[in-house]
């Protein structure tokens, strides 16, 4: 899966590794690649130094900017990649200096996530909503660290320690979104053979259902299953995910084997988004899929 994998640029691959077809109608502060940690934290720096200089609390410069207060924590403490809706709006609340638009071209990459995957986590970290569908593995967001740690373990060709330390760092960090942003509304829809499969044996199985039970119990995140038995489908085009901006845009994304397509395109988002309200509407209710969670883990 491209979210859990390093990854390396491949063929077909725009100049910053992503995809040329994912960067079609994109705004260009999505497209550049950043080069190194350091320069996030640089970054970092400079966006508190200006906010200080401006006389501004952590609070009130994220009222002013309109993001959470633990974003902008993470950004200035180089921790997350900025949001360009967040960088546009810091430059109006210290001043429209150029500091801040100017560096995030030389932003950091972020270890542990494919190059074809960083412009969709850019995106995400600052969705209002985000519709997931997965047919193959359990989706990143509600991975727990020995289900992830077996994923990398079975990459091929196979991972270094680091390579596997970097990608679950990356992993925990995304997932902090689903409690950083109570806004956001989360749904994921899972195929049942996802926790049938066992994967890592037994008792990963068993923690992993009890995390996703937890996770489903948060007011903004609705979970469902797809049975395993299902005459009428609308997801056998495989797995997709869907999220909304701030300002109210529609993205896409799916996956390939070692690559995978952000699709901005009016018309074919509106498909997909078709399709998914469809399996919404075929998958097990939310009360019954908590039951069928409950008694698989109960069967284990």
């Amino acid at each position: 899966m491209a979210e859990d994998t390093v990854g390396t640029d491949v063929g077909g691959t725009g100049a910053d590794g992503t995809p040329a077809e994912a960067t079609a109608g994109v705004p260009a502060t999505f497209r550049g690649e950043p080069e190194s940690s350091d320069s996030l934290r640089t970054f970092g720096a400079v966006l508190q130094a200006l906010r200080e200089h401006a006389g501004l609390s952590r609070q009130e410069f994220a009222e002013l900017v309109r993001f959470s207060k633990h974003t902008v924590a993470s950004v200035e403490l180089g921790r997350r990649m900025p949001d360009p809706t967040l960088v546009e709006r810091s430059e109006e609340a210290t001043g429209n200096t150029g500091a801040l638009r100017k560096s995030v071209r030389h932003l950091a990459r972020q270890p542990g996530l494919a190059a074809w995957f960083r412009q969709w986590a850019r995106l995400e970290a600052t969705a209002i909503t985000l519709y997931t569908y997965e047919c193959r593995v359990v989706p990143g967001l509600l991975q727990t660290e020995a289900y992830a740690r077996q994923l990398f373990v079975d990459e091929l060709p196979p991972l270094e320690d680091d390579q596997i330390e970097a990608q679950w760092v990356a992993r925990a960090e995304r997932q902090r979104l689903l409690r950083e942003r109570p806004n956001t509304t989360f749904s994921f829809i899972l195929e049942e053979q996802l926790f049938l499969r066992r994967t890592g044996g037994v008792e990963v199985t068993r923690e992993l259902i009890d995390h996703v039970l937890e996770v489903a119990e948060l007011r903004n995140v609705e979970i469902q299953i797809m049975p395993l038995v299902r005459e009428s489908h609308a997801g056998l085009h495989g797995s997709v995910q869907l999220l909304e901006t701030p300002e109210n845009k529609w993205f896409a994304y799916t996956e390939a084997p070692e690559s995978g397509q952000l699709i901005s395109d009016p018309k074919v988002v509106s498909v997909l988004q078709r399709r998914y309200a469809r399996m919404r509407s075929q998958a097990l209710t939310l009360e019954d899929s908590v039951g069928l969670l409950q008694r698989m883990r109960g069967a284990l």
